[in-house]
């Protein structure tokens, strides 16, 4: 039986594991082997590593990770999760089930783009999805926006920090809220509500065409794509789930099942409208959740209940 069970192996779950595995916790982490930003040649804002290949970080963190003996890597998907504090089983998609004390939730997210052809091909190399991981990269380039509603602000924000040319193209009829249209409007940035038809070319270099048959030169675009959770664990657990889908956390990183903690893009506080999605702050959650686990199990542990 293992002391914690830990899914997922990207940022947030090996920090937790390692963590765990300084403090001699018996750990098996499983992951799938499909990181979110695997599109990305580098990661950003992660001291130390900044500019560095995301694949470099996961095959590093695993090496040390496994430096520790108490820890045990495997490769491949936890298809189910049931049971209470002290006595939780899961079960690998080979069939085999494992027992362990506590459970932590580290299996990311995935996101998903909206169905433009090209565009999901592109995703991460002249396609972005995030200000802060590729703005720097991206200025002073002519950029497209593709997006609507509330999220047609990220327009206003790229031509604030990046660009002094962006379009924004909401692919069909605007939905945008009217201080979100009156924002735009104010800054002078042009909208084009005709369907995309499709993406080509690479970056510094692509053209937007659109169902009416008019095209777009654009250096580079951006687009915050909705996100689906990877596993529906959480679910099966009973954990109280926000309205996009990731796992209620509070401060420590428990979830609202006894025993079971979360960390890194799949989950957040109720406070927090979206996840920070960023390698540090995953990285720093894993941390987080691990360290309060111990503490929990420590306590459980101890001969006299403190009070």
């Amino acid at each position: 039986m293992y002391e914690v069970v830990v899914v997922g192996g990207g940022p947030a779950g090996l920090s937790a594991a390692l963590v765990l595995g300084r403090q001699r916790r018996r750990v098996l982490v499983v992951d799938a082997g499909r990181p979110r930003n695997a599109p990305a040649a580098e990661m950003h804002m992660f001291l130390g590593r900044d500019g560095g290949s995301p694949a470099r970080l996961l095959a590093d963190g695993r090496a040390e990770v496994a430096a520790y003996p108490t820890v045990e890597l495997r490769q491949g998907r936890v298809t189910s999760a049931e049971g209470e504090t002290g006595r939780f089983t899961v079960t690998l998609e080979d069939g085999e089930r494992v027992e362990a004390s506590r459970l932590l939730l580290a299996s990311g997210v995935t996101d998903q783009p909206v169905a433009i052809a090209g565009l999901a091909e592109r995703w991460g190399k002249s396609v972005f999805h995030c200000p802060f991981c590729h703005g720097y990269e991206t200025n002073g380039k002519v950029l497209a926006v593709i997006g609507n509603g509330f999220d047609a602000m990220l327009a206003a924000y790229v031509a604030d920090r990046y660009s002094d040319d962006v379009v924004l193209c909401t692919n069909g009829p605007s939905t945008m809220p009217e201080p979100v249209a009156a924002v735009l409007k104010a800054r002078g940035i042009p909208v084009i509500e005709t369907p995309l038809a499709g993406i080509e070319g690479e970056l510094d270099a692509l053209a937007l065409s659109f169902t009416d048959g008019t095209t777009l030169a654009r250096e580079a675009v951006y687009h915050r794509a909705p996100i689906r959770p990877n596993t529906d664990l959480a679910v099966q657990l009973g954990c109280v789930l926000l309205p996009d889908g990731c796992v209620e956390v509070d401060e420590y990183g428990r979830t609202s099942v006894a025993g079971v903690y979360a960390a890194g893009d799949a989950a957040h506080l109720k406070a927090v409208p979206d996840p920070v999605t960023l390698v540090g702050p995953s990285a720093a959650d894993g941390v987080r959740a691990a360290v309060w686990l111990e503490q929990e199990m420590f306590r459980t542990g101890l001969p006299v209940a403190l009070s």
